[in-house]
């Protein structure tokens, strides 16, 4: 594995080996499963409809799968789909009832992500 530049050796930087010390904490503190997993989160909610999924859950907490493919107009199959992949992310939990399947986000966490993102989106699109 190559060593990585100090800031000194960056091309362009024209900072001092002062701040090597921030840099290298700033480096250690990356852990990359984390870095990874964010990610994958990230990436689970960049589709639409998986995006949809998440703030209806917000809202009503709970949702029986044939609900969920109600609401957005789609398949229960497809529903069922991004509800799934949504759990193996760790971004919703399931309980069954009967043959029902309903899903929740599975804490507060993905709450605030939500309702932060959402709250970000509407000043960005606020007049100043």
């Amino acid at each position: 594995m190559t060593q990585p530049l100090s800031l000194a050796q960056a091309e362009g930087c024209e900072h001092s080996d002062l701040y090597d010390d921030i840099a290298v904490g700033l480096r250690n503190s990356l852990n990359e499963q984390d870095i990874i997993g964010m990610a994958q989160m990230f990436k689970a909610l960049s589709d639409p409809n998986r995006m949809k999924i998440a703030y209806l859950l917000q809202q009503k907490e709970e949702l029986c799968v044939c609900d969920v493919a109600s609401i957005l107009g789609s398949s229960v199959a497809t529903a069922s789909h991004h509800l799934r992949l949504l759990k193996q992310i760790n971004i919703t939990k399931s309980r069954k009832e009967g043959k029902n399947v309903f899903y929740s986000l599975k804490d507060h966490h993905i709450q605030t992500l939500i309702t932060m993102t959402l709250e970000h989106q509407k000043e960005k699109n606020s007049p100043e």
